[in-house]
């Protein structure tokens, strides 16, 4: 299933993508009124043409053009893709005005995450598109980011918070190597090397999981640029789905 991001605020966004793509979801995103329109038609002619589910994410207050002409013009083209629309403007006249452009949901600001993928589910089973979000795999083996767990058949392997969040950078990467640098920013919001060797800990014990589950699955280092979680051997980028 496919969602567009449409959100200027760089920190809300990045948020929210990795949200969503941490639930299964394919996110685009795009951050002004005008490519957003652009990216918008484009994306709606994409799902039709496949027959996918996608919904549009479309913050109100956006540069360029606002979340709402931006809505009325997709409309009025003919575009019946699902729009959930996000405002900080919580007046019931701002919602009113959203829903009569075209909006099929709004949702103000702040607002619970639960509540967003909540929403965006119930404008999919309304358009009458399944629901078939996918776990995340690494070749055989999936990953249950609620539990959060890896699992291969009957088998289970308790991850941690940091191992987690490691995990999904490595697959999300889809075989190419991530630096030490990377890594410390994202799982450990750290801006420089703390001189330790914290990262190579938590590698060896992802493989060590991983190996528990399939001995053909591990993480490369690569020496003085980071690692990488390879693709099975004769494997494609499918075979690490994306995350």
């Amino acid at each position: 299933m496919d969602i567009l991001l449409i959100e200027d605020d760089p920190r809300v966004a990045d948020f929210l993508m990795r949200g969503l793509q941490a639930e299964g979801y394919a996110v685009q995103h795009r951050a002004c009124g005008q490519t957003g329109l652009i990216a918008a038609e484009g994306f709606a002619r994409d799902c039709r043409t496949r027959g996918a589910s996608g919904v549009v994410v479309l913050d109100v207050l956006l540069p360029g053009m606002d979340g709402l002409t931006l809505c009325q013009a997709l409309r009025q083209r003919g575009h019946d893709v699902p729009i959930l629309m996000l405002s900080a403007l919580g007046e019931s006249h701002e919602r009113t005005d959203g829903l009569r452009r075209g909006a099929d949901d709004y949702l103000p600001k702040p607002f619970d995450f639960d509540e967003l993928l909540a929403r965006i589910e119930a404008l999919m089973r309304r358009a009458g598109r399944p629901l078939d979000r996918a776990l995340p795999r690494i070749g055989a083996v999936t990953l249950d980011r609620r539990l959060p767990a890896l699992r291969l058949g009957a088998q289970e392997v308790a991850l941690t918070a940091r191992e987690l969040a490691l995990i999904e950078l490595l697959l999300a990467a889809r075989g190419a190597t991530v630096s030490r640098e990377r890594i410390l920013a994202r799982v450990w919001q750290a801006d420089r090397d703390p001189l330790t060797n914290v990262v190579d800990v938590y590698v060896s014990r992802l493989r060590r999981k991983l190996a528990g589950l399939d001995p053909r699955l591990g993480i490369l280092a690569v020496r003085g640029l980071g690692y990488r979680l390879p693709l099975p051997e004769g494997g494609t980028a499918e075979d690490h789905s994306a995350l």
